[in-house]
């Protein structure tokens, strides 16, 4: 299979890239800088908000990974929010995945950001990524699927044991490694076409 990964340097991204080499996909590597990531076959040059360059991956590519978050620096969220609107109604022939965010996922039809105790500083990304999310749900025509983490995500190896859930936190954390297995699991045999699920580590 062949796959471009957004944000393929970040701490989730390269954990993709590395795991789709390891089970023989050929990888592209996309970031702003164009840089070469460890496993990946080649490296691309596209901003998240370039449609014809990701027409054009999602032409040379069976699937569009796209692993980045909104920014955390206090810029605004619209350009990302733009994005993502943009690419939830351009149709492509290649599979879409979206890293999603644990705020944006719900307990008993609550979303996360909106239940008491959660971290004020985390609200504006988990409202993006819910606004994110209500694109491609309400997308037509186009395959996607969105794998949430749980409330903490780390830097970490594949545990081996990885629980996985449906809009709500499968648990409490998730390793990058058992995040990247997840996703490929869903690339290689997809069960969550057209929605959201989620993953930690057991």
């Amino acid at each position: 299979m062949k796959i471009a990964v957004y944000g393929a340097t970040g701490m989730v991204g390269s954990q993709i890239v590395a795991e789709a080499a390891k089970r023989g996909h050929e990888v592209t590597a996309v970031s702003r800088g164009g840089r070469d990531v460890a496993g990946a076959a080649s490296a691309a040059v596209a901003e998240l908000g370039d449609t014809a360059a990701y027409r054009a991956l999602a032409k040379e590519n069976d699937v569009v990974v796209f692993s980045i978050p909104p920014s955390r620096t206090g810029e605004s969220h619209q350009p990302f929010i733009d994005a993502h609107e943009e690419i939830s109604e351009t149709l492509v022939p290649a599979r879409v995945f979206v890293v999603g965010g644990a705020g944006a996922t719900e307990i008993d039809g609550v979303r996360l950001l909106n239940t008491p105790g959660f971290p004020e500083e985390y609200k504006p990304e988990a409202r993006t990524m819910g606004e994110v999310l209500d694109f491609y749900t309400s997308a037509s025509g186009l395959d996607w699927t969105m794998l949430a983490p749980a409330p903490v995500i780390a830097p970490g190896e594949p545990t081996g044991n990885i629980v996985l859930g449906n809009d709500s936190p499968a648990g409490d954390h998730v390793t990058t490694g058992d995040f990247a297995v997840a996703a490929l699991d869903e690339l290689e045999e997809p069960r969550h076409l057209h929605r959201r699920f989620t993953v930690a580590s057991a």
